[in-house]
């Protein structure tokens, strides 16, 4: 199996550290729940869980660990601004624990409705401080650490290849949004730690060797990821987004407390496109699985979607894509359960599939492979290859399951039975020809 590694810049061969061979330390970077993930948010999931499920399609033992930030995540990347849970709180006048409860089950509950398998362990900020704060202070103890009037900050200077994941130079990386310096030393330190401007006014805050406040966003994944998978692990995902800052920012402090890079192999997805642009609240596109499911999209029809495009590829989002997916979803979920269980396994075809996956997750040639198995009318063991196959598409492929009928193509359906009762055969073909191209096949009885 060969994987692209963000941090070599290259495809490699996955050697799991543990010398067993087969136990994989995976870290997946999870939501920060002041809100609803919208499905830019859940593509990065989706990725995971496929890359999970190769792993364990080669019989490799997954453990499996996803954070869930409740507290630290600001809204600038520049240490600055309000804390997102604390924010949201005040909004919808709830305690910040609320929220992050809320959020954290309609998160879970969209993850079910993608067929993303749960974390072995989900482990939460709020419940990690002392694991927090012993980080910084192993930090501090080895010299990386300055106090400025709002917090405790790592000082990137101190480090010789900071930025190594961006393949950036210090003095080549730009900040981004963080154009106030303040009383940072160097425009790439972050907080470690932040003081409450006014104590007891915030929800969330503790005490520390430094005062009253709270971790900065970057601290819980290096002090979590350390206590559940050692110092080193395997695999760290996340969005591409994650790269310049976060996962750059946990490299570094991970490295200055134990002298090692926390993870071997960094992997990430890229953007959901709208309009060209990245899926965002300002650009559009942003929809949440409950508000597909609205306007009558199957959330696996967006898994297959998905599925659709290299996870290092951008994927073009729109409600016509989507409905695309939807009909070529639909036909397989027609077409399959009219195979015939003869027993066997087509070991050509689970051969190329296997290849597929094996490359850096290539699901658009897996997915060419499927339909290819199901174009062949020579081929035996179709069934039996296509359910080994759904355990790393997640599809439900060989699920029985009653499928709601849209309006448009009941519809057609109406009017094709109509033009058959008046014997109107050509006009019943071509409405047979519209039912199928929307994914849905016509079984007339037999007379």
């Amino acid at each position: 199996m060969r994987i692209y590694n963000t941090l070599t810049k290259r495809k490699e061969k996955f050697v799991p550290i543990n010398s067993d061979g087969k136990t994989v330390g995976m870290y997946v970077c999870g939501p920060t729940v002041y809100w609803y993930q919208h499905i830019g948010n859940l593509r990065s999931y989706i990725f995971a869980d496929v890359l999970k499920r190769t792993l364990e399609y080669f019989d490799y033992n997954v453990q499996h660990v996803m954070n869930v930030t409740d507290v630290g995540h600001l809204t600038s990347d520049a240490d600055v601004g309000e804390d997102k849970i604390e924010k949201a709180a005040e909004k919808e006048n709830k305690t910040a624990q609320e929220i992050a409860n809320y959020y954290l089950k309609i998160f879970k509950d969209d993850s079910k409705k993608l067929n993303i398998i749960e974390p072995n362990i989900w482990c939460r900020a709020t419940e990690h401080i002392k694991e927090q704060i012993e980080l910084i202070k192993s930090i501090e103890e080895k010299g990386f650490t300055y106090k400025t009037s709002d917090g405790i900050y790592f000082d990137t200077s101190k480090l010789s290849d900071y930025g190594k994941l961006t393949g950036q130079k210090l003095e080549d990386l730009q900040a981004g949004k963080r154009v106030e310096m303040k009383e940072k030393k160097n425009l790439t330190d972050f907080a470690l730690w932040k003081f409450s401007e006014k104590p007891d006014v915030r929800q969330q805050e503790w005490n520390s060797p430094w005062g009253i406040g709270f971790p900065g966003w970057h601290v819980e994944c290096s002090a979590m990821s350390m206590k559940y998978l050692g110092e080193q692990f395997d695999i760290h995902t996340g969005g591409i987004d994650h790269i310049p800052v976060h996962h750059t920012n946990e490299i570094a402090q991970s490295e200055a407390s134990t002298g090692k890079i926390p993870a071997k192999y960094w992997m990430h997805g890229e953007f959901l496109i709208f309009k060209g642009k990245k899926v965002s609240k300002s650009e559009g596109g942003l929809y949440t699985i409950s508000e597909l499911e609205k306007k009558n999209f199957n959330p696996l029809s967006f898994r297959y979607l998905v599925l659709s495009a290299h996870y290092r590829s951008p994927l073009n989002f729109s409600l016509e894509n989507l409905g695309n997916a939807q009909n070529s979803y639909n036909r397989l979920k027609n077409i399959i359960p009219d195979l015939e269980d003869d027993g066997k396994i087509n070991k050509q075809y689970l051969k190329e599939f296997e290849n597929a996956i094996a490359d850096d997750l290539d699901m658009p040639k897996a997915i060419a492979v499927l339909w290819k198995l199901l174009r062949d009318e020579n081929a035996d063991g179709k069934l039996k290859t296509i359910e080994k196959m759904d355990q790393v598409f997640g599809l439900d492929l060989l699920k029985k399951d009653e499928i709601k009928i849209p309006e448009d193509v009941q519809k057609l359906i109406n009017q094709r039975q109509k033009a058959r009762e008046e014997k109107n055969w050509k006009e019943a073909d071509k409405l047979r020809e519209e039912i199928e191209g929307l994914g849905f096949v016509v079984k007339d009885d037999a007379v």
